[in-house]
């Protein structure tokens, strides 16, 4: 549990929301981890500010025959503990993650969902971020069918393998009745998550969201998908934890990585009342869409500058005081580019001063949890005055010139974050959260 824990230090300091509008404040009041490296916000945080890797040969099938062999899995993780044999069977390996993450999330934020009014109950809902859903409970089910295995397929074949059970097996869970979706639009799936939560709350349409992302899809035929997409790293499966190499010049591609991020957000006003501890405020989202390629990015880098303009210029920031970037930063040649100029266009000559850095060095790519676990990170890090490292960057990339924070963390006093996300299909889409001490 982590009230009271020295990341959230209460010195007093007040909520940053725009002041001057009807607009409600919108707080993040409870965190939860599922990561390659580390399950828990605690583990998750220790490893990431110190520059561990969860990357490493893949052990959820044999992998021998496939180009890329590794990946970033979420280990020692029992869902036994969260669901019954009999459920398990029926669901995705995601819906674990997530019912596990967002339990920690509660208890962080001091709920009770089993001590609910059912009227407290229908003002709880639920908007996660995912890019693959069910895909592998999907991709199990075919192999059962082509394979003339049909009488071992589930009763639960259709409704267990479409996106939208994510959300509906957290909402069965914890017995919460509000509105209960999923935003699934590629890697930027959480960014919107998060985004959609936000704006619902700030507009009076909800009070309390369980949001964030989760995505668990390292099985056999998507690693094959993206291998003859050239899209993963090939060259290192003998040094797996040197894989992912964000903005290096040496990068050849993306490690898959899987895992739960989830935030509680809550109108400010209620959470203070309930004596919740504030870990941070959601200040403003922005997204665009570059309307140009579904698996190449425009090299302009033009519409993810605007989607982060847009998302500072609704938190009525100026982006001057933005501190640091948690960047999309895969590991790919083009996207870690283009991310690159995309930040240059938005900040100018100030791209230079702002530190940044990609977490996705040390978990590997979790496709729609993206965006939640750089916002989780960025949120720790502001928390504590340290941020995360961008690991295995050795040698410079003349066309990715800014501060990476390379391979060691920096110790950093930092108000507001951006946090950026680049996806399939020409989306872009960003957040901006402010730093709050406990008020």
């Amino acid at each position: 549990m982590l009230v009271g824990m020295k990341l959230f230090p209460d010195t007093g300091v007040k909520l940053k929301g725009r002041s001057g509008t009807n607009l409600r404040r919108v707080v993040v009041s409870g965190l939860g981890v599922l990561s390659p490296n580390g399950n828990g916000v605690e583990a998750f945080w220790e490893a990431t500010r110190s520059g561990v890797s969860g990357v490493d040969t893949i052990t959820l099938f044999d992998p021998e025959l496939l180009p890329c062999r590794i990946a970033g899995e979420v280990k020692g993780f029992h869902a036994e503990n969260f669901l019954d044999p009999k459920e398990l069977k029926r669901v995705a390996r995601a819906v674990p993650l997530a019912i596990a993450a967002t339990a920690e999330a509660l208890r962080s934020a001091r709920v009770d969902a089993e001590a609910m009014s059912l009227e407290e109950k229908r003002s709880w809902g639920v908007i996660l971020g995912s890019g693959g859903g069910a895909a592998d409970f999907m991709e199990a089910q075919y192999r059962l069918y082509f394979s003339d295995q049909m009488k071992k397929a589930s009763a639960y074949n259709v409704s267990s393998s479409t996106i939208g059970t994510l959300s509906s097996e957290i909402s069965l869970h914890f017995d919460f009745k509000g509105p209960s979706h999923v935003i699934s639009t590629g890697c930027t799936s959480s960014t919107d998550a998060i985004g959609y939560a936000f704006n619902m709350i700030r507009f009076g349409l909800a009070d309390h969201v369980v949001t964030g992302g989760v995505d668990a899809t390292i099985t056999p035929a998507i690693m094959h998908g993206f291998s003859i997409m050239r899209a993963v790293s090939a060259t290192r499966n003998q040094e797996p934890q040197r894989a992912s190499r964000p903005f290096d010049l040496r990068r050849d591609g993306f490690v898959l990585g899987e895992g739960a991020w989830m935030l509680v957000l809550e109108a400010g006003d209620q959470a203070l009342q309930r004596g919740a501890a504030i870990y941070a405020e959601i200040l403003g989202y922005g997204s665009t869409c570059d309307a140009y390629h579904m698996v190449r990015l425009d090299p302009s880098g033009e519409e993810p500058a605007r989607a982060m303009a847009l998302a500072i210029q609704d938190g009525g920031l100026g982006k001057d005081e933005v501190g640091y970037i948690a960047l999309h930063g895969t590991s790919t040649v083009l996207n870690d580019k283009t991310e690159s100029r995309a930040i240059r266009l938005c900040f100018g000559r100030r791209a230079d001063d702002i530190p940044m850095s990609s977490i996705k060095s040390m978990i590997g790519h979790p496709q729609g949890a993206s965006g939640a676990a750089g916002a989780v990170a960025a949120i720790l890090g502001m928390n504590e005055g340290y941020l995360p490292p961008t690991i295995n960057y050795e040698e410079p990339d003349p066309e990715c010139d800014l501060n990476y924070i390379p391979n060691r963390g920096l110790a950093r006093a930092t108000e507001i974050a951006v946090c950026n996300c680049i996806a399939f299909g020409s989306k872009n889409s960003a957040l901006v959260i402010g730093r709050s001490d406990g008020q």
